[in-house]
């Protein structure tokens, strides 16, 4: 039996350094599996770019999620959700356990801003229950917010059994802290490092973490420690610090 689970939530900014000054995917693969994560879930991964390969000699043969997870976490799942001419991002969910079942879901508040939510259902081995999981990335304008925040209300209530563990994950870009208030009303909902520390952690940017934007909300466990990626390296990195946790059924 699993008796806890190490996550890890990151924006990756589609592999590149802050202010696109390297392709950083390989040093981003070897950070990530230094974490012990079990379930990882990260934002702005591209999943299909025909110019990247191109460019860069040592870019990956296969998709930024998939050379990610190689070997380390068997189980992915990914939601595309900005399309463009040279390719497609969203967001992924890499588990070491088996995913039985994933789903995107379109929340773009608008066409200059597309924004999924990434819906997996990990099978852990022991537990009663399925893990529901959550992977999410908002957008940059509050009235946006409000109704991406409204959809993933909704998808909670209609997808996820109130008795079933419940992690959600990813950039809020929440400077106000709406989230927390809306996502407590009704559906229980803590954010981790708000149960441990007093307030979600500080993740961006990166290199001096000054902003609440990355989150990590959990229903039906308990949040035994939690961690913040920041400084060197993690800000040669991304410009995003990532979050982590170890939680176990309550």
């Amino acid at each position: 039996m699993t008796q806890s689970l190490r996550i890890v939530t990151y924006n990756i900014h589609k592999g590149f350094s802050q202010f696109n000054r390297r392709m950083v995917l390989h040093d981003l693969r070897d950070h990530l599996r230094g974490t012990l994560a079990d379930v990882v879930f990260l934002q702005e991964v591209v999943g299909a770019h025909q110019q990247h390969p191109e460019r860069y000699a040592d870019y990956p043969a296969q998709s930024q999620y998939e050379f990610l997870a190689e070997s380390i976490w068997p189980d992915f799942a990914y939601g595309k959700n900005a399309v463009y001419p040279e390719g497609h991002h969203g967001n992924a969910i890499l588990s070491r356990f088996p995913i039985a079942d994933s789903a995107n879901v379109d929340v773009s508040a608008h066409r200059f801003e597309q924004r999924g939510l990434l819906h997996c259902m990990v099978e852990v081995p022991g537990w009663g229950e399925t893990l529901h999981c959550l992977c999410v990335h908002f957008g940059l304008f509050a009235r946006g917010r409000r109704t991406q925040l409204a959809a993933l209300r909704e998808r909670i209530k209609r997808e996820v059994p109130a008795t079933a563990p419940l992690i959600i994950a990813g950039d809020f870009n929440d400077w106000r802290g709406e989230a927390c208030k809306v996502l407590a009303r009704g559906l229980h909902l803590s954010e981790a490092f708000g149960a441990t520390n007093g307030a979600p952690a500080k993740s961006y940017p990166a290199a001096l973490p000054l902003f609440r934007l990355d989150r990590i909300y959990v229903r039906g466990l308990q949040v035994k420690s939690v961690e913040v990626h920041a400084g060197r390296p993690w800000s040669k990195i991304s410009d995003h610090a990532a979050l982590s946790a170890v939680v176990a059924p309550s």
